[in-house]
């Protein structure tokens, strides 16, 4: 597994991690003890980051992670965790006095004195424009609460904004195959400033898989079913915001692109992590297998014309409809 440094937090992390929101239930059920074994292929596969939320589950990610985290003390691993999506989306909720009630739920959550990295949630576009914000974080830094701050974004301009600001350390932002705007201006910004960029929703939602058809059908409790259309969040974090049959019929066309014996996620999260300015791509992962998988995209040999698949693919199907959204 390769390693990068995660922006500004000088730590070195794999460039494969495990997202974790499909522990809180999201994407259907997942017990503690496959949760478990979950994290356990992932470590022995060489993965050191975890990313979480304390909406995920209302804080039940962060648990499972926590006992997790103090059953296995001597692995090398950082946590990284969100706030801010409990709360009413209004920028006044972002203000220094919930900053520490959040993070010290999440600091009870995980069983950490110091959190590793704590990101805004995706919080109001004004959130990432407001002094006062990063003055709090600072706080936050300076007291021992949090050893490092970033952002976690829904489009390029929000992005953009927190790159500019000296503290913030990392970005997570959606970036995959079907979703390749943050190529055009985030990442080389990113990568000039030395911010760490962490990849979610890098296979959409599971349409990168390949395994899916236009009558696939999921469970009503799965984000894939309720926010198809954006009717409870941001409509490009299910699926990317493209149409679902769209997405699955351009799947198809990547999977046929590949070589022999290279699997549809393992090239799609190799071709994000061979982005300049990439420093590690998040899937979640509900079995072990899946785990092992995706970890495996970490050693994955270059695919001979992967780059222009993947962008002609883009300009083809999805361009036209989600590039100027997000």
């Amino acid at each position: 597994m390769q390693s990068r440094t995660l922006g500004r937090t000088g730590r070195t992390v794999s460039v494969i991690g495990l997202g974790t929101w499909q522990f809180g239930g999201d994407w259907g059920p997942v017990t503690e003890s496959d949760a478990n074994a979950v994290m356990d292929a992932s470590v022995e596969s060489g993965v050191t980051l975890f990313d979480t939320a304390d909406v995920y589950g209302d804080g039940r990610s962060e648990q499972l992670i926590g006992r997790w985290r103090r059953a296995n003390a001597d692995v090398p691993l950082t946590i990284t965790t969100k706030m801010g999506r409990r709360a009413d989306q209004v920028p006044s909720n972002y203000v220094a006095a919930n900053f520490r009630e959040w993070v010290d739920r999440s600091r009870t959550n995980l069983g950490q004195d110091t959190l590793d990295l704590v990101q805004l949630h995706c919080p109001p576009t004004p959130v990432y424009e407001d002094d006062a914000v990063y003055d709090a974080l600072d706080a936050l830094v300076a007291d021992g609460s949090i050893a490092a701050y970033g952002v976690s974004v829904e489009t390029t301009d929000q992005a953009l904004t927190a790159i500019a600001r000296p503290g913030v350390a990392t970005v997570q932002i959606i970036l995959n195959a079907f979703r390749l705007k943050p190529l055009d201006r985030v990442l080389p910004a990113a990568l000039e400033a030395g911010v760490g960029i962490l990849a979610r929703v890098p296979l959409a939602s599971g349409l990168l898989s390949g395994k899916y058809t236009p009558d696939t059908e999921f469970a009503p409790e799965d984000h894939r079913s309720y926010n198809r259309h954006g009717e409870a969040f941001d409509q490009g974090e299910t699926f990317s915001g493209v149409d679902f049959e769209d997405g699955v019929r351009a799947a198809q066309a990547f999977a046929e692109s590949l070589p022999q014996g290279v699997s549809v996620p393992q090239a799609a999260i190799a071709w994000i992590v061979a982005q300049p300015g990439v420093t590690a791509a998040i899937p979640g992962a509900r079995n072990p297998e899946q785990a092992r998988s995706n970890a495996g995209a970490g050693d994955l040999p270059e695919v001979p014309g992967l780059d222009a698949t993947v962008r002609d693919l883009y300009d083809t199907w999805f361009r036209a409809t989600v590039h100027e959204r997000w």
